[in-house]
């Protein structure tokens, strides 16, 4: 697995690239879960690597460590059933706590993670887990071509990068805005009064609807007593 860490180096940066760019269309989403779901492919495959149910095989023509230097047998994390299936689970946990929009959109990043290694993997990429059925394993093999796939790799690190600059950018302009709008009204008397005679008025309906209803015909009770008495 040593040999192959400038390759999985090389994916995750693509991956982490459109999830920022992600988060840039979608502020609400939290960035950690974004950054979390793009590998989570990679995340069940690990442990299916080290119990030998899915293998990496070096390809015979390849430097070993070498930038696609690998055929990668992820039957069951990276076949297409496979990838769905778990990128529905990721988002239906993330739904119980994130809320229906957000665990969606956390879903398909989940399962974008196999959309962007289908034009880089070689043709080891299974329809059905297990490769059950003998259908044709999918992948275009840019990784064949290391200037080409490391250029479309940057291509994505770079847009998604930019794309969160401008957004964390005019999230950062439009508190600065806000904050010296509230200055600014301060520094006039009226405005100051005028929030001033707001807060009175709605403290003292607070206290009005905190009294009691029988409290308070009691007392127009006692004074109209009063009134008559007079």
């Amino acid at each position: 697995m040593a040999d192959c860490a400038p390759i999985e180096a090389a994916m995750i940066a693509g991956h982490f690239g459109f999830a920022a760019a992600v988060k840039a269309r979608a502020p609400a989403v939290p960035l950690w879960g974004l950054m979390f779901a793009c590998q989570w492919l990679d995340v069940v495959f690990v442990p299916l690597l080290a119990a030998g149910v899915e293998r990496l095989v070096p390809v015979g023509d390849a430097k070993p460590g070498a930038y696609g230097a690998v055929v990668i047998y992820a039957d069951y994390t990276h076949s297409l059933v496979g990838a769905v299936a778990l990128s529905v689970l990721f988002g239906l946990v993330a739904v119980l706590r994130y809320g229906g929009r957000s665990g969606a959109i956390l879903a398909g990043v989940a399962l974008s993670h196999w959309f962007l290694d289908l034009p880089m993997h070689r043709a080891d990429m299974p329809i059905l887990p297990g490769a059950v059925g003998g259908l044709p394993r999918l992948g275009f093999g840019l990784w064949r071509y290391p200037a080409l796939s490391a250029a479309l790799e940057l291509a994505i690190v770079l847009t998604g990068a930019a794309m969160y600059w401008r957004a964390a950018r005019r999230t950062a302009e439009a508190d600065a805005s806000g904050a010296g709008a509230v200055s600014s009204d301060l520094r006039h008397p009226a405005a100051v009064r005028n929030i001033a005679t707001r807060a009175r008025s709605r403290t003292l309906g607070i206290a009005s609807s905190l009294v009691p209803r029988r409290s308070r015909y009691s007392a127009k009770t006692q004074k109209g007593q009063l009134q008559h008495t007079s």
